[in-house]
């Protein structure tokens, strides 16, 4: 029994020392400290460049934000609009079916039995119809999305350059 003991052991091992390090790895790392001022809430880094103290230049960034907010009607704080929505068609599985009898029944006539050709080329048209339906209104619904987020990225652009004049003429820098 003694060769066992060792196994054991190693095998306990190997199990706590796979477990913690399973642990160490889905910990949540720390957040970078976000410093808050109006300039970072909108992604912009502003710099001082005639010596202005951490106080003023917190002021001039404030009245700055406010002051690109009553000139654009744009506030970056508030959440944006819900997506647009796509037109979605209907009636794609009936228009698949009827194309699809009509073929089933052709080939059916060939066969020597129309009315059971016409039946499968319904079903089979049918399921293909609804197939491009919900093809056809998953991209009308991505577009709008995407035309959505463009135009709030717009806006946001538009709010960082009314921002950006500002905070310039006060004697700063800003990316």
């Amino acid at each position: 029994m003694q060769p066992q003991r060792p196994l054991a052991l190693s095998l306990c091992l190997v199990f706590v020392s796979g477990y913690l390090a399973a642990a160490q790895q889905t910990a949540p790392a720390a957040a970078p400290a976000d410093s808050g001022t109006p300039a970072a809430k909108v992604g912009l880094f502003v710099y001082p460049q005639k010596k202005q103290t951490s106080e003023q230049q917190a002021a001039d960034e404030s009245a700055c934000y406010a002051s690109a907010q009553q000139q654009t009607g744009i506030d970056p704080a508030a959440p944006p609009p819900p997506p647009q929505q796509a037109d979605s068609k209907k009636g794609g599985g009936a228009k698949g079916a009827a194309g699809g009898a009509a073929g089933g029944a052709a080939i059916g006539a060939i066969a020597g039995d129309a009315g059971k050709g016409a039946a499968i080329g319904a079903t089979a048209g049918a399921v293909r119809g609804r197939r491009q339906q919900k093809k056809a209104n998953k991209q009308a619904e991505q577009q709008a999305q995407q035309q959505t987020t463009g135009e709030q990225q717009q806006r946001l652009d538009t709010f960082r350059r009314a921002f950006s004049a500002c905070i310039d003429s006060k004697g700063y820098s800003v990316k």
